[in-house]
């Protein structure tokens, strides 16, 4: 197979990418080659800025793909390009897009591709709703062979996944843990949530790739496996050999006293109960299986995470502000 990856080097193309290689499958890699050094095998560097189109034109003179995956688009105007780069040169166009764009609130906490998309709380969603109608549309007018994925919270090595933290990513509360000091979880922790580690995405991913039968389709894809959040943060303490103390918060009050956008990432996607049916990808691609469990994942990224001090990002001001929400809650 023959795949082009407008990033592929982020947290839920890389596993995709390595699969791919380790395959023997010829991948090339448009991108500004941040983490390209990782890689090895019949992989192409095309390091360009994709909204240089000119560049991208010339990179890409006489080539033809099996596959092109976006993974970095989150506004129509990013696929307006990509439809004008890659038309007439692909049999496939896959885009990533989210299972944050799902009804909110949820109308039955069983989510399928069914499932209206409806998201008045994050911006974010919101643009992937309109990603998503600007490729229908496509494949409806133009016949683009277009496929659309949606992931939930899908998590690496090198992040800890969370339902609050700064923009500085996960490491502060890791260490907020570690040194015994209050962590905010929101909500009372005993919402149901979905977590699938990178290499079980990939393999649901790839067995999308040429596959006749996912294209005009929208496919969901993560594991099986559903957790409170109470429980996916006693498994960072229990990897750390710390007891967990939390404080909990209505996901409102997270919103309304803070100037992180909990609006969106909470009360639009992390607050509300959530069980995925993956029959639909399961029936596209029959052997797949996600077999990282939630402690076992948490445990090995918790591990890399205190082994690599690249992924040791310190959020002062995410501290401060949790000390800050765990006072006024009189913890």
């Amino acid at each position: 197979m023959k795949a082009l990856f407008i990033g592929g080097t982020g947290t839920i193309s890389m596993a995709i990418t390595k699969k791919l290689l380790a395959e023997g499958h010829e991948v090339y890699l448009l991108n500004r080659g941040n983490r390209n050094a990782d890689l090895q095998g019949n992989v192409h560097f095309l390091n360009v800025d994709v909204n240089d189109e000119k560049a991208v034109l010339e990179k890409i003179d006489g080539l033809q793909f099996d596959v092109v995956a976006e993974f970095i688009a989150f506004v129509p105007s990013q696929l307006e390009r990509d439809y004008r780069l890659f038309k007439g040169r692909t049999k496939q166009f896959i885009f990533i897009s989210s299972a944050s764009a799902y009804q909110k609130p949820v109308g039955n906490y069983v989510i399928s591709e069914k499932t209206p998309l409806a998201n008045p709380y994050w911006e974010y969603s919101r643009n992937k709703i309109a990603c998503e109608d600007y490729l229908y549309k496509l494949y409806r007018d133009e016949q683009f062979p277009i496929t659309i994925v949606r992931p939930s919270h899908t998590y690496d090595e090198r992040s800890v996944p969370l339902g609050v933290h700064g923009d500085k990513g996960s490491f502060q509360v890791i260490k907020r843990i570690q040194e015994g000091k209050p962590v905010i979880i929101h909500g009372d922790g005993t919402s149901l949530w979905t977590l699938t580690h990178n290499s079980d995405f990939a393999k649901g991913f790839v067995g999308l790739m040429g596959n006749i039968h996912a294209i005009g389709e929208a496919i969901q894809i993560m594991s099986d496996e559903s957790v409170t959040w109470n429980q996916i943060y006693e498994c960072i303490a229990q990897s750390l050999g710390v007891e967990l103390k939390a404080v909990y918060a209505p996901s409102t009050y997270l919103s309304k006293h803070s100037n992180y956008d909990f609006t969106g990432s909470l009360i639009g996607d992390k607050a509300n109960s959530v069980v995925f049916d993956c029959s639909k990808l399961k029936a596209l691609v029959p052997d797949f299986v996600a077999t990282k469990r939630v402690d076992q994942g948490i445990k090995e990224t918790v591990d890399y995470v205190l082994s690599h001090p690249e992924c040791q990002i310190e959020d002062k001001e995410f501290d401060a502000w949790c000390d800050k929400i765990c006072k006024e809650l009189g913890e």
